[in-house]
């Protein structure tokens, strides 16, 4: 039923080639930005679990 549903659509064979190059652009920009990010950010992102209330509002302000 699925099949005779999607071939009385017109221009369907379009969908799934857009939707392939959405999602490779999203991972590739994904990869891009994990490989570029500064280390420094990283190490502050993961000990953030770690601090307590107080020293994660320091984070925020931008205060040492």
């Amino acid at each position: 039923m699925y099949k005779e549903v999607l071939r009385s659509i017109e221009g369907v064979d379009v969908y799934p080639i857009i939707s392939l190059t959405i999602f490779g652009l999203f991972f590739t920009i994904l990869l891009l930005y994990v490989w570029k990010v500064d280390n420094h950010f990283i190490n502050e992102m993961k000990q953030m679990p770690f601090q307590d209330e107080k020293d994660s509002s320091s984070l925020k302000t931008g205060q040492s």
